[in-house]
């Protein structure tokens, strides 16, 4: 026993040397050498770090440098995961808003073309005026009730605020009458087309009014716009001079809304439902007057043919597409931003041309196809052209 104990202590000695080596060296491994060396295999799940902790000590290896490669491996996983779920939602939101805002504008569009095409064979006068005015009060009411739900926010109504954005307001108040006036006597496809041509307009008028530049493109977009709307209409059998008329008094009236308020923003402060609601409120006490002067109002009570709870339905769906269209805008620009949302105001172009040749029956040229498309295509390169000078700047 006295010859064996030194011995013994020895090899007790050299094992645990060796087992010492063994750690050191395996500390300094990777994680895929380290669970070569012990075929240890972590599992990673409700009582993962139990399992594992004991696999470890079972195998007498240091068990703090291989949790500590498990759990940041397990921390890289669970990032990667959530980082692809937001990605996901991200893109949903986008195309969601997208898709509402292409609805809205189109179904705009196409639901005031019908009400302007409907009365227009049941009664013996116009009803531009008061269509209007209907929608206008919708709006107000729509934009009211989610002012109280707590959906938006904007000042209550202020005398001093409206007087200084009647102005504007008077500009809108024309867009839309011109608007409808024009989708009363043109085709769907022409009014699209001819919307282009306030492009034009208002860049003019910036230049004028406020010395922006416009870039070689934009010209060359316009001359492309401009002689395609005009050929079209050159070669539109249904395009009359009273057609073509309110078509150029709308593009006009738009682009005064545009730039006056433009200038209007300086010294007013409303926010953009704020706008919402001077403009239809305004809208409804300066036009209504107008359709009492006009005879609109007794044309409207004599018509009884037109007291349908089918042209009831129309008027609310004009003026809640009009409002939710507002709301829209707002959220396509703020998910996908001004670049993608030009993009999208261009192509919404197509499906109201399409379809409203397909519902309302419109005899269209081929050859008046064929400008229509030019025009679209010189709206398109505006957007291009727009864009590019955005990321310039």
């Amino acid at each position: 026993d006295s010859i064996q104990s030194p011995l013994l202590m020895q090899q007790k000695s050299d094992n645990n040397h060796q087992h010492s080596g063994e750690l050191t060296s395996m500390a300094k491994t990777t994680p895929d050498e380290t669970r070569k060396v012990g075929q240890v295999e972590p599992r990673m799940g409700k009582d993962g770090d139990i399992e594992l902790g004991q696999s470890l000590l079972k195998h007498g290896h240091n068990t703090s440098s291989m949790v500590e490669i498990a759990v940041s491996t397990d921390e890289n996983r669970y990032r990667q995961q959530a980082d692809t779920s937001k990605t996901k939602g991200d893109f949903s939101r986008v195309v969601s808003s997208i898709l509402i805002y292409t609805f809205c504008s189109v179904a705009m569009v196409l639901t005031n073309k019908s009400l302007a095409s409907s009365y227009k064979e049941k009664t013996n006068g116009n009803m531009n005026i008061l269509l209007v005015v209907f929608q206008a009060i919708v709006a107000v009411v729509c934009v009211e009730i989610c002012k109280r739900v707590g959906i938006v926010d904007y000042p209550s109504f202020d005398i001093a605020t409206a007087k200084q954005w009647a102005p504007v307001n008077i500009f809108f108040c024309l867009m839309l009458f011109t608007g409808m006036a024009s989708l009363q006597h043109n085709s769907v496809p022409m009014v699209t087309v001819f919307k282009n041509i306030s492009n034009i307009i208002t860049s003019i008028g910036d230049l004028v009014f406020f010395g922006t530049t416009i870039e070689m493109l934009v010209v060359i977009a316009f001359a492309i716009m401009l002689g395609g709307a005009c050929a079209a209409a050159v070669n539109d059998v249904e395009c009359t001079l009273v057609g073509i008329f309110w078509m150029v008094a709308n593009c006009l009236s738009t682009s005064g809304y545009v730039l006056y308020m433009k200038h209007a923003t300086q010294t007013v402060k409303l926010s953009k439902f704020g706008m919402v609601f001077y403009n239809n409120v305004l809208c409804t006490a300066f036009l209504f007057p107008a359709a009492l002067l006009f005879g609109e109002v007794s044309t409207f009570l004599s018509s009884t043919q037109i007291h349908t709870f089918e042209y009831f339905v129309k008027n609310s769906l004009a003026g809640l597409v009009g409002f939710f269209l507002n709301f829209a805008s707002l959220n396509c620009v703020s998910q996908t931003g001004p670049t993608t949302y030009a993009i999208v105001g261009s192509v919404n172009k197509i499906p109201t041309t399409f379809i409203g040749f397909l519902i309302f029956d419109e005899t269209i040229t081929p050859q008046t196809w064929t400008f229509i498309t030019v025009a679209m295509m010189g709206g398109f390169l505006y957007s291009y052209a727009k864009i590019m000078g955005s990321r310039k700047k």
